[in-house]
């Protein structure tokens, strides 16, 4: 099988995770403690994966340079698409709706909001996608840390921000349609992070990588964390941390 297919595959296969999370989301009352703690893990579970994984491969791979300002410009590039969407109704992609402060705004009350949710969605899961298909430049093989990661990750995301949007009052179709093109902008993602990047030098694979990291690490700060901490308050430390050791336990098997 040629290996563009198979970084497709595996783009695929954590992208899919967005649509199981979605199921829970919307098809189930699952308590917001709930939804918090699984975010908090999934949490923790990204920034094992982007230290263990991703900065520490920039580094080894292209040295402190482009992997410090990889990580910076891909903090930098993520802020910057964050305020845009947050301007247009997307503030509170990731969030389930159970604080009436902190909702999804319906297309009603902010016209253009479904297509920057959209949108948003789209700016959360492409860094994921692009370092899984990077990660099989080195030496033909996926990391599956990474994906299992980035499949954990997917699952609360889907789940917290699906319920947020069944609350602002959108249908069926279009949230199982937004994730289901997410899954398929995923694939596309890995197989361009594989087949573009890998005709690079190894700087500047090591600065995409980083860059991917930065946004990963920014996205978790600025959504993630949020939404965990709302709900379940000091106990997100303890779940964090037990996400973080279950990836690193997984890179260092």
């Amino acid at each position: 099988m040629s290996e563009w297919v198979q970084a497709g595959g595996w783009g695929l296969l954590a992208g899919s995770a967005l649509l199981l999370g979605a199921v829970f989301g919307y098809g189930l009352r699952v308590p917001q403690k709930v939804i918090a703690m699984v975010m908090a893990f999934g949490a923790g579970v990204l920034l094992s994966a982007v230290s263990f994984e991703l900065i520490s491969e920039a580094y080894d791979q292209g040295g402190l340079g482009p992997a410090a300002v990889g990580t910076v410009a891909g903090a930098a590039a993520y802020t910057a698409g964050n305020l845009w969407l947050a301007r247009r109704g997307a503030r509170h992609r990731k969030r389930s709706g159970h604080h009436p402060g902190q909702a999804q705004p319906s297309e009603q009350e902010h016209s253009g909001s479904g297509l920057a949710l959209a949108l948003g969605a789209l700016l959360d899961g492409v860094p994921e996608s692009a370092v899984i298909g990077v990660s099989l430049l080195d030496g033909g093989t996926v990391s599956l840390v990474t994906v299992a990661a980035v499949f954990i990750s997917n699952v609360p995301e889907g789940l917290s921000s699906s319920a947020g949007m069944k609350r602002a009052g959108r249908g069926k179709g279009y949230v199982f349609g937004i994730w289901a093109a997410i899954a398929a902008a995923s694939t596309g993602s890995a197989i361009l992070g594989y087949t573009v990047v890998g005709g690079f030098s190894d700087a500047v694979i090591a600065a995409v990588t980083a860059v991917a990291a930065g946004a990963i690490l920014t996205m978790i700060a600025d959504t993630m964390i949020p939404e965990a901490f709302e709900e379940a308050h000091l106990a997100i430390g303890l779940v964090t941390v037990s996400g973080f050791l279950v990836s690193f336990a997984l890179s260092h098997a």
